[in-house]
């Protein structure tokens, strides 16, 4: 067969991603702090753009000391502050505009930084310090040892550190255990307990008693079989709760105290109001600032210009335009998309989480004509202020428990369970099965092992373990 080249025509179509539609993508999916930061680099990079006003900024008042008094007034409230009538003149350090906070410093402080602080206290050899380096490396945030001496041991000797035994790194540790806070350093629970009544005052009362069950009957203790520990160590039931108090009385968790204390704040990106014609979701008008085309830069485009400095405005200001655009579709779609989540839950509002319906994405995408991947990228990191507090949008969906004739929320569920357990006799808990009757006599219809799994979701104890604690 001999071959021969042809034209073809052929007609078909394709959907093309444009530079437009890329970008408006990208900032529908970005949080609110992401698009600040996106906003803030195209202000910098981009002279068209310009803020409509002095978003985020105040004016600050200087104050002269003029202002201040010079003599204590004689009708001086006794409540008063020092600052309310003088001017603080403590000395701040070099290079810096105000005096240190201290008392902030210390509450921002690690557990690592306490550590290596005390560590200086000590006099030690420099051979020593690097062992004890290596320790306080090791430790957890909740201020446990979770590397093995032995590994310790070998990383020392590969950093060149000889000649050095285990015995070395073990005495070390034994002198670091003696830092704040107490049990700080241990290797499991036994070993922080014991650090921790080891600390103790020798009067203490069933000092002996609690330590020898730390050491010993730790497990039996967890497993609530007082009678083996009477026996173990010869105590009468007043005796033993007096031991059991005592042991709860320590912290588990030593370190605990120490860590990033910063907050982490949200700012809503809608917010739900009552008025008189109803519940109202609307844009946060300071989430966001506002932006705008330069004029005086604008007004030097000339249309028959072709030279590189006009065709550099024009650029910019197709840029400034398609941001704009794609800023006002990223917060039609936000609204578009919290008005209909907020009226299918519009119960929560009312009588909160246990009036949750179920809701999925598919639901909101069919109502705004969407597909569900734009509904889960309108959801993320997305929040909304509402009466009952500052929730992300994805919290209002959840998976529905039974038939559609009976269908309810897994959040109302786990709501309700939550609020049973919170009112149920302290001497008397609910058990699952129990549990499971007062929803249905609610008209919740439930499996057992459905409560389980809802209650453990939410890390509460069984009714066994519950009447233990309690």
């Amino acid at each position: 067969m001999a071959l021969k080249a042809s034209l073809q025509l052929r007609l078909g179509t394709q959907l093309t991603m444009t530079p437009q539609l890329q970008q408006a993508i990208a900032l529908l999916q970005l949080s609110t702090l992401d698009l600040r930061q996106e906003i803030q680099q195209a202000l910098d990079s981009n002279p068209m753009l310009e803020l409509e006003d002095d978003f985020g900024e105040q004016q600050a008042q200087e104050t002269t000391d003029d202002d201040w008094a010079d003599e204590i007034p004689a009708d001086l409230t006794t409540d008063s502050e020092w600052e309310d009538t003088f001017q603080d003149l403590g000395m701040a350090p070099a290079g810096s505009g105000e005096a240190p906070d201290f008392e902030r410093q210390a509450d921002s402080q690690s557990l690592q930084s306490h550590l290596s602080w005390q560590l200086a206290m000590l006099d030690i050899s420099p051979a020593e310090n690097r062992i004890a380096e290596s320790l306080i490396d090791a430790v957890t945030s909740d201020g446990y040892l979770d590397q093995p001496l032995e590994d310790i041991h070998e990383g020392l000797l590969g950093q060149g550190l000889e000649p050095l035994t285990l015995s070395d790194v073990e005495a070390i540790l034994k002198r670091l255990q003696q830092f704040e806070p107490t049990g700080v350093f241990a290797r499991d629970l036994r070993e922080c307990l014991s650090l921790q009544l080891d600390a103790l005052p020798r009067e203490t009362p069933l000092l002996a008693q609690a330590g020898r069950l730390v050491r010993q009957f730790l497990e039996a203790l967890a497993a609530d079989d007082r009678r083996m520990l009477k026996r173990r160590l010869s105590l009468d039931d007043d005796q033993l709760d007096s031991v059991i108090r005592l042991i709860r009385s320590l912290d588990p968790r030593p370190g605990s105290q120490f860590g990033d204390n910063s907050s982490d704040y949200v700012i809503p990106d809608l917010i739900v109001r009552h008025s008189a014609a109803g519940w109202q979701v609307e844009l946060n008008p300071d989430a966001m600032p506002r932006l705008r085309i330069q004029p005086d830069y604008a007004a030097l485009i000339r249309r028959a210009d072709k030279s590189q400095d006009n065709q550099f405005l024009k650029d910019h200001l197709q840029e400034a335009r398609w941001l704009l655009k794609s800023l006002s579709s990223r917060n039609d779609t936000l609204l578009k998309v919290g008005r209909e989540i907020m009226a299918r839950q519009i119960d929560f509002l009312d009588h909160g989480e246990e009036a949750m319906k179920p809701l999925i994405l598919a639901d909101i995408a069919d109502k705004v004509e969407m597909h569900e991947s734009t509904i889960s990228r309108v959801t993320t990191q997305k929040f909304i202020y509402t009466p009952r507090g500052v929730f992300e949008l994805k919290y209002f969906f959840s998976s529905q428990v039974g038939n559609d004739g009976d269908a309810h929320s897994s959040t109302a569920i786990r709501a309700m369970i939550k609020k049973l357990i919170q009112d149920e006799p302290p001497r008397k808990p609910l058990s699952d099965s129990k549990l499971v009757e007062l929803l249905n006599a609610t008209g919740v219809n439930v499996a057992r092992r459905t409560v389980a799994k809802y209650r453990e979701s939410m890390h509460i104890p069984s009714s066994s373990e519950r009447k233990r604690l309690r």
